[in-house]
């Protein structure tokens, strides 16, 4: 389950106890506060804390100290104006703290994403929950023939079902190992901190992860991607739906100029212009390496 019953007893009083503030709230983040969203599994993604709104972006970009008289279409327009010419600083008054529970192997490529404060649960101290990762049938797929870091079709019959054997054995001995080597019947048992070495990549972990707005679009914009790893893209994809309610202008900003949008390069924005202007283009002429004009074919051929 993702929940331990002692976590949702907890989310439920924080819930059931709401408090008067004076600082900035946004409506939308409130619906999903201290709430665990299911994602694959045994595991979850649930805001513990933010801070900020649309309005923080506005009044950092202005230094300003309250909305005064400017509309919502004017703060959207800056918004926009400043995702469209790559601000950063506005965008990093607004931050959030995510409890997040998620496989091993997963944690490995998120915490690459370094501009963030991050505490992880400790194996050294306490022991590790017997909840392992099994992709679902369709998330069982064979290595890519055409991308090293990327997937082929789906395993189907057979295979599919020798696959998820050697997982669910592996994982149910290495943890069961695990035990045994913590075991004190009549014995010391080994360390926590030697025998977690022995437990598979696919064992569940949970850790508190706070960022700014700034540096989680730049994660959502890797991570959400159709090309990124299902099992970090489902997390990815869960803490979004949150952002697009927590700040919608910035949301919808990021929307348009980051995931919809495309960066060009000089070569392919010449390469443009000359095709406009009647001339054939080929990748001879472009000045375009190989690997460059097939993307730049894909997108515009």
């Amino acid at each position: 389950m993702p929940l331990s019953p002692e976590q949702q007893a907890e989310i439920d009083a924080q819930r059931a106890t709401p408090r008067q503030t004076l600082r900035a709230v946004s409506d939308g983040m409130e619906r999903h506060l201290y709430r665990a969203l299911p994602v694959l599994d045994h595991g979850f993604v649930r805001v513990i804390d933010y801070m900020g709104d649309d309005a923080a972006i506005v009044q950092a970009a202005r230094v300003s100290y309250g909305a005064g008289t400017k509309h919502v279409s004017n703060d959207e327009g800056l918004i926009r104006y400043l995702m469209r010419h790559w601000h950063s600083t506005p965008f990093e008054m607004c931050e959030i703290k995510l409890h997040v529970k998620l496989p091993v192997f997963v944690a490995r490529q998120w915490i690459r994403h370094r501009t963030a404060n991050v505490n992880e649960y400790s194996a050294r101290y306490s022991i590790l929950d017997r909840e392992f990762y099994i992709p679902a049938p369709d998330a069982l797929a064979a290595q890519s023939t055409v991308n090293n870091q990327g997937r082929g079709a789906v395993l189907q019959g057979e295979e599919a079902e020798r696959v998820l054997a050697m997982l669910k054995s592996d994982a149910a001995q290495m943890y069961d190992h695990y035990e045994a080597m913590l075991s004190d019947e009549g014995q010391q048992g080994l360390a926590r901190e030697l025998a977690r070495m022995n437990l598979p990549m696919n064992i569940y972990t949970q850790w508190y992860w706070k960022t700014d707005l700034h540096n989680l679009f730049h994660f959502l914009r890797l991570r959400a991607d159709e090309h990124a790893q299902y099992e970090i893209r489902v997390y990815a994809d869960a803490i979004a739906a949150a952002v697009a309610d927590w700040v919608p202008l910035a949301w919808k900003a990021f929307s348009d100029y980051r995931v919809g949008g495309v960066t060009l390069s000089a070569a392919a924005v010449d390469c443009l212009k000359r095709r406009l202007a009647g001339e054939v283009v080929t990748q001879a002429n472009s000045g375009m390496s190989a690997r460059e004009w097939r993307e730049f074919e894909g997108e515009w051929g």
